[in-house]
């Protein structure tokens, strides 16, 4: 298997998919989890961009114009919850869904709904479970954005808030 780069522009930077029904920008460090996120969401027939970090994925986002970001959270120079802040506080990206996908525990979780996060995926995850939230938020970006000042967990068509029991890290 080739290697990829996350650098802009580049050839293996973005990989168009035929019959595309969304694009998904996937911002993690580890280039392994990004990797394993763009092929599953390909698989599903999904446009993936991938961004090494939060300066990275700032950088990029209005070029590429995603549907959904999916965020780790701990990152080398910009962390996930303060991309997520920032994307929120630009009227660009403010309605785009945005997601975290990282070992987040309860702190993690409360930080991010602060923020604006619209769904949170616990490593390690099942495939079927990032699909299947990718899918719900690219749905309700199509379908007119997310509600200014919403809850995610408020109900109607917002993607599920999953909160997953993690050990306490010393």
């Amino acid at each position: 298997m080739g290697k990829t780069r996350t650098r802009w522009p580049g050839p293996t930077y973005s990989r168009v998919v035929p019959g595309v029904s969304g694009r998904v920008l996937v911002v993690d460090d580890n280039k392994v989890i990004r990797q394993l996120i763009r092929v599953n969401l390909e698989l599903e027939g999904l446009e993936v961009v991938t961004a090494a970090d939060g300066a990275e994925c700032l950088d990029v986002v209005h070029q590429v114009r995603p549907d959904v970001v999916t965020l780790d959270v701990v990152m080398p120079r910009l962390d996930g919850l303060r991309t997520a802040a920032r994307l929120r506080a630009d009227p660009r990206t403010r309605d785009m869904p945005l997601a975290i996908v990282s070992a987040c525990g309860h702190p993690e979780i409360e930080a991010g709904l602060d923020v604006g996060v619209d769904a949170f995926l616990s490593k390690p995850f099942e495939p079927a479970e990032l699909v299947l939230m990718v899918r719900q938020l690219v749905e309700r970006a199509r379908g007119g954005g997310r509600e200014r000042g919403g809850s995610p967990d408020a109900g109607g068509d917002a993607a599920p808030v999953k909160e997953v029991d993690q050990p306490a890290v010393p």
